[in-house]
């Protein structure tokens, strides 16, 4: 893991844009921080998706259409549990394993003690590592539930998320099902606020990667010396974010054993953020094999979680 984080920090680094992945936001630290943002009243995402789990479970379970027959809920980058408990708590008495993947221990090990607290009787069996070498290892056996909620998905440029769905159906036997949050386009300043919060979490959990690097890659980034910068394009509907350099500087990463310079105001993009409509759905889950069955929207049309079956 540490040897992969040192690749691809050294790659991000080394680029004429300079970039790090954000995957690597979610250490012990990260997931705390990211907990916080989800409990934000300005990350509108979390409760418009708890309100579709809250109020649709049973329409979701039904459409399902699992008869009986013992299936796995796949759950990719679970989290805290905080939506997917309601599904569960409803799916209680049926023949089902809970199978959440994530790249985060911590966040499992977190993960399982709050849900089998809650729902002792869960068979729960989450496991760490990367989505697909995890997916690939569940083979063809048993019939599955997929979820990808929170609209992850929107870290993904189009191209790459369409390559992820496609992936994601190559894994799938014919009719199991698969259930995506889309975050949808509305008032830029609605997604603004989500991604620039007054409360300063956004800003401390992008900067937060600088720390990981110093803590784990024995980096030497003096933090006060880069800012947080989101931007959103209505236009386009992609929010972005961004750690900016606040002076010239250069940054030694012993891990790696190079020195990385910074002219004032150079960027780092961290994160991509799509917002979506239906038509932009449509196309990237063109050619994957997957067919739309259903759509769950929130009461205001902020968010939608879109269950698909593979033909």
């Amino acid at each position: 893991m540490i040897r992969t984080f040192a690749k691809d920090v050294e790659e991000g680094l080394s680029a004429k844009n300079k970039s790090l992945p954000s995957r690597y936001f979610y250490d012990e630290a990260g997931d705390r921080l990211f907990v916080e943002i989800m409990k934000m009243p300005e990350y509108y995402l979390t409760d418009c998706e708890l309100e579709i789990f809250n109020y649709q479970t049973k329409s979701l379970i039904d459409s399902f259409g699992m008869n009986g027959e013992h299936f796995r809920v796949v759950e990719l980058g679970a989290g805290d549990g905080l939506k997917v408990i309601h599904l569960l708590r409803s799916l209680n008495g049926c023949n089902f394993t809970y199978a959440p993947i994530d790249i985060s221990q911590n966040a499992l090990t977190h993960l399982k003690n709050r849900l089998l607290s809650e729902i002792p009787s869960l068979d729960f069996d989450g496991k760490q590592g990367e989505y697909f070498d995890v997916l690939d290892a569940l083979g063809e056996v048993e019939k599955k539930v997929i979820l990808f909620l929170g609209s992850n998905i929107g870290n993904l440029t189009d191209s790459r998320a369409h390559n992820f769905m496609l992936k994601i159906s190559q894994s799938m036997n014919v009719h199991d099902k698969l259930l995506i949050g889309f975050d949808l386009k509305k008032d830029p300043d609605i997604i603004e606020l989500a991604y620039d919060d007054p409360h300063g979490f956004t800003r401390e959990f992008n900067l937060n990667l600088l720390r990981r690097i110093n803590r784990e890659l024995e980096g030497d980034f003096e933090v006060e010396k880069f800012a947080h910068v989101p931007e959103y394009d209505p236009n386009k509907g992609i929010a972005l974010s961004y750690l900016e350099s606040l002076e010239e500087q250069v940054v030694e990463i012993k891990a790696i054993g190079k020195s990385f310079e910074f002219y004032r105001g150079e960027r780092i993009h961290t994160e991509i953020s799509r917002k979506y409509d239906l038509r932009i759905i449509n196309k990237i889950a063109k050619d994957t094999r997957l067919r739309i069955v259903k759509k769950f929207y929130d009461s205001r049309r902020y968010f939608v979680d879109v269950l698909f079956e593979k033909e």
